[in-house]
């Protein structure tokens, strides 16, 4: 943990673009989370390496400086383009980054049930995000968003009009400031109103 006391997470990846989009992702799956990114390993080396709880690395820098990473192994997760397990490092977690971003947010989530479970070894949330928000009918009606469900759909589901299930949407987009589809169901799982295995 940093100064701030909020737990570190580093990316490091000499792809900027890769990097920058993973830390987005990551600071929604974890909000708790700080994530720092660095180009290389020199670069995470001169910021206190030990600090950071977990590193999200490119295979390349993994490869090019194995020794460092496989005596943090269990701090250490892979990036990968290869979904083929046999093509992986067979000492380390991996991620493989080149899927659709809503497999790409669900192998994350899983990531984090696995190791972090009900918020085993992190520091609790701030009240701001504990904090519920949203109206029951909203989170049914997130959950079925995050489920993958139309709107159509969700308004059968819940008998009640189509019109109804838009205003719902738009209001959960508004009170969670979020925008998007993957950033909902990040929420939903986060807060236990969908099964990860749901999505």
């Amino acid at each position: 943990m940093m100064n701030d006391g909020r737990p570190h997470i580093a990316i490091v990846d000499s792809n900027t673009l890769a990097a920058v989009g993973l830390r987005q992702i990551l600071q929604n799956v974890m909000p708790i989370m700080t994530v720092d990114v660095f180009g290389s390993i020199a670069e995470l080396e001169a910021n206190d390496p030990e600090s950071f709880v977990h590193y999200f690395v490119s295979m390349n820098l993994v490869l090019e400086n194995r020794q460092f990473f496989l005596e943090r192994r269990r701090k250490t997760i892979v990036l990968t383009a290869s979904v083929n397990p046999e093509t992986q490092l067979k000492d380390f977690h991996s991620l493989c980054i080149n899927v659709p971003e809503s497999q790409l947010v669900r192998s994350l989530l899983i990531l984090e049930q696995h190791a972090h479970g009900a918020g085993r070894n992190l520091p609790s949330m701030p009240r701001a995000l504990q904090a519920k928000v949203l109206t029951d009918r909203e989170i049914e009606v997130l959950s079925f968003i995050a489920q993958g469900y139309i709107n159509k759909e969700i308004a059968d589901r819940l008998n009640i009009g189509l019109t109804t299930v838009i205003t719902h949407r738009k209001n959960i987009m508004e009170k969670l400031g979020m925008k998007s589809i993957s950033a909902l169901t990040i929420y939903a799982v986060m807060h236990g109103y969908v099964d990860i295995n749901k999505i």
